[in-house]
C-alpha cells in the first residue's frame, strides 16, 4: 500500500509536471516516508520495507529531475510522530470526550507543516521533522548508527540487540556531528 501508492501517484501527476513550462512554473514533489524505513526497528518489516522503498523511489526521481526539469523540486517528508486523525487524535476518549489530548511527544500537524515549509525553502530533499520526543540530532545519529551496521561488519539492527544496546548508547552520547 505505502509503495503503491507513491508508484501510483507518481504514474498519474509525472507527466502532467514534466509538460509545464519549465521556464516560467515551478512545480513540487512531496513524498512521505518513515524513519521506519531508514532506521528499520525491529517488529514490523512490511511496513520498514515498503518505506525503505519509498525513499529509494524519492532519491531515484530527485536525481533523475534535478536536470532534466530543474525547476521541479523532489522532497521526501518524514514525520516524526505526529498526532492525527489517524492516530487516534479525533476519537473520544472512555468518557466520551472528544477534545483531542495529544500525547506530549507528538507534534501537531500543522508543526510538521511549518517545519516541512522551513526546510523546503532551504532546498532540503531529506526533510527529517523531530518531535517532541526525538530531535534532529538524534533521528541523525540512530541513522548513521544504522548503516554503520553494514560498514562495520556489525550483524543487522545492532541498536536493539541487547548485547549491543549500551555500545549503541554510549556511541551515540560521544558522537557529535561537525558542521
Amino acid at each position: 500500500m505505502n509503495l503503491y501508492g507513491v508508484i501510483n501517484g507518481i504514474a498519474t501527476f509525472l507527466p502532467s509536471i514534466k509538460a509545464l513550462d519549465q521556464s516560467s512554473i515551478p512545480a513540487s514533489i512531496v513524498i512521505t516516508g518513515s524513519k521506519q524505513g531508514i532506521t528499520n526497528p525491529p517488529g514490523n518489516p512490511a511496513y520498514n520495507a515498503s518505506k525503505s522503498a519509498v525513499k529509494t523511489v524519492a532519491e531515484c526521481l530527485n536525481y533523475e529531475l534535478h536536470t532534466m526539469h530543474p525547476n521541479v523540486s523532489v522532497h521526501l517528508l518524514v514525520p516524526g510522530w505526529t498526532y492525527t486523525g489517524m492516530t487516534g487524535g479525533d476519537r473520544p476518549d472512555a468518557d466520551g470526550d472528544s477534545n483531542r489530548r495529544k500525547p506530549n511527544g507528538a507534534w501537531w500537524p500543522d508543526q510538521v507543516v511549518d517545519y516541512f515549509e522551513k526546510k523546503m525553502a532551504e532546498g532540503q530533499f531529506y526533510i527529517l521533522c523531530p518531535d517532541n520526543d526525538v530531535n534532529e540530532e538524534t533521528d541523525r545519529k540512530r541513522m548513521l548508527w544504522t548503516v554503520g551496521d553494514a560498514i562495520h561488519g556489525r550483524p543487522p539492527l545492532t541498536r536493539w540487540r541487547e548485547e549491543w544496546k549500551e555500545k549503541a548508547q554510549e556511541w551515540m552520547d560521544k558522537y557529535e556531528f561537525s558542521n
